[in-house]
C-alpha cells in the first residue's frame, strides 16, 4: 500500500485538455482518460473497475487522476480476480449501473470469459428483453513488445464472433475518444480493444471532437485516405501499417484507399463495399491469426454481396503469422505484419514491380 501511495504521488493527474478551436495532439491515451472523466462526470451510474485502476492511476497510466478527482466510490480497485471484478460489474449493470470494467490486458478476460459471454453478452436476450446491461469492457490488446506467446493474443475476432456484443477497435485518438464515449452511453455490453502500443501515440483532435458531447457511431467505418486503385481494410494499429504503405504506394503511382474499421461487430461492409467497388482490388491487414480472423470474414461478405462482381483479382489478406507469438525479437517482428508485407501483397495483386 506504501508503494502504491508512493506512485500516485509520482504519477499527478492529467491536466484535462483545454477546449480551443484548434485542432489539438492529443495521444490515445489522453482521449480514453478524457473520455472516462467526461462520462463518470456526466452520469452518476458510470464508475470504473479494475486492477490497480485507482490510486496507482492504471498500470498503462489511463486512468490517471481520475481517483483523485472522483473518490473510491467511482474509481474502484479490485483484488487480483478478473472472474470476480468482471462478475460484480455485469450484476451491477443489470441493476441500473454502467461500468467500465479494465482488463490489465485481455490475454487476462480469459479468466473472465464465462461472465462477458454467457451473463453480459446473452442476458437481455435471454431476459425477453426486461433486463440490460449495459457496460463496458475496456483495456490493451493484441501483441505488445517481449512479453511472449500467453500477453500477445489478439481477441478481435474471438469477442466479434458473439451474437450480444458489440466490439470496437480504436486507431487514433479521436477514435479513442468517441467510440469510448459512445460505448459507454450503449445500453449493450461493448467490448472496446485497445492496443497498448498506441496508447503513446498522438494524433490531431479536431474541434468537433473536443465536445463532450462528441460521439463516434458503433458500426461506422472511416475512410482515412482516399484512393482509387485498392482497397485496404486495417483495424486498430494495422490501420498505421496501412497509412504507411499507402504512402510508399504513391510513390510508384498506386492510389490505395485506406478503410479504419473502427468498429468490429456491427461490421461496416456497405463502407467496404463502395470501396472495393471503385478500387476493384481488396486487401485486409489486421496483427491478428488468419485463420477464423477478422479479415476472413469480411472476404467472405464481399463474396456473398454484389461487390464481388466488381473484383478485377483475388482478395488477399496481411495477417499476424499463425503461430503462438515469439519472444525474441527478431522473431516477433517476423510474426506481426510489416509494411513491405502490405507492399508485396499490393504489387502480387496488381502484377506491378515496386
Amino acid at each position: 500500500m506504501a508503494m502504491l501511495r508512493a506512485a500516485s504521488k509520482i504519477f499527478q493527474p492529467f491536466s484535462m485538455a483545454v477546449r480551443t478551436a484548434a485542432t489539438q495532439q492529443v495521444s490515445v491515451r489522453d482521449a480514453l482518460n478524457q473520455a472516462m472523466h467526461e462520462e463518470i462526470s456526466r452520469d452518476p451510474n458510470v464508475f470504473l473497475i479494475g486492477e490497480e485502476v485507482a490510486e496507482y492511476d492504471g498500470a498503462y497510466k489511463v486512468s490517471k487522476g481520475l481517483w483523485k478527482r472522483h473518490g473510491d466510490k467511482r474509481i474502484v480497485d479490485t483484488p487480483i480476480t478478473e472472474m470476480g471484478f468482471a462478475g460484480l460489474a455485469v450484476g451491477a449493470a443489470m441493476a441500473g449501473l454502467r461500468p467500465v470494467c479494465e482488463f490489465m490486458t485481455f490475454n487476462f478476460s480469459m479468466q473472465a470469459i464465462d461472465q462477458v459471454i454467457n451473463s453480459a453478452a446473452k442476458t437481455h436476450y435471454m431476459s425477453a428483453g426486461k433486463v440490460p446491461v449495459p457496460i463496458t469492457f475496456r483495456g490493451p490488446n493484441g501483441a505488445s513488445a517481449g512479453v511472449a506467446a500467453q500477453h500477445s493474443q489478439d481477441f478481435s475476432a474471438w469477442y466479434a464472433s458473439c451474437p450480444g456484443l458489440k466490439v470496437v477497435s480504436p486507431y487514433s485518438s479521436e477514435d479513442a475518444r468517441g467510440l469510448l464515449k459512445s460505448a459507454i452511453r450503449d445500453d449493450n455490453p461493448v467490448v472496446v480493444l485497445e492496443n497498448e502500443i498506441e496508447y503513446n501515440s498522438s494524433h490531431p483532435l479536431s474541434e468537433e471532437a473536443q465536445s463532450e458531447d462528441f460521439l463516434i457511431p458503433i458500426g461506422v467505418a472511416k475512410i482515412e485516405r482516399a484512393g482509387n486503385h485498392v482497397t485496404m481494410v486495417a483495424v486498430s494499429k494495422s490501420v498505421g501499417l496501412a497509412l504507411k504503405a499507402a504512402e510508399e504506394l504513391a510513390n510508384i503511382g498506386i492510389s490505395a484507399e485506406v478503410v479504419n474499421l473502427r468498429s468490429i461487430r456491427p461490421l461496416d461492409i456497405d463502407c467496404i463495399k463502395r470501396s472495393v467497388m471503385k478500387t476493384h482490388h481488396l486487401l485486409t491487414v489486421e496483427t491478428g491469426w488468419p485463420m477464423f480472423g477478422v479479415g476472413a470474414e469480411i472476404l467472405a461478405q464481399i463474396c456473398e454481396s454484389e461487390a464481388f462482381y466488381y473484383l478485377d483479382g483475388p482478395m488477399e489478406r496481411v495477417t499476424g503469422a499463425d503461430v503462438p507469438m515469439p519472444y525474441a525479437h527478431c522473431m516477433e517482428s517476423a510474426a506481426l505484419p510489416q509494411v513491405e508485407n502490405v507492399l508485396n501483397t499490393v504489387s502480387h495483386m496488381l502484377g506491378r514491380k515496386l
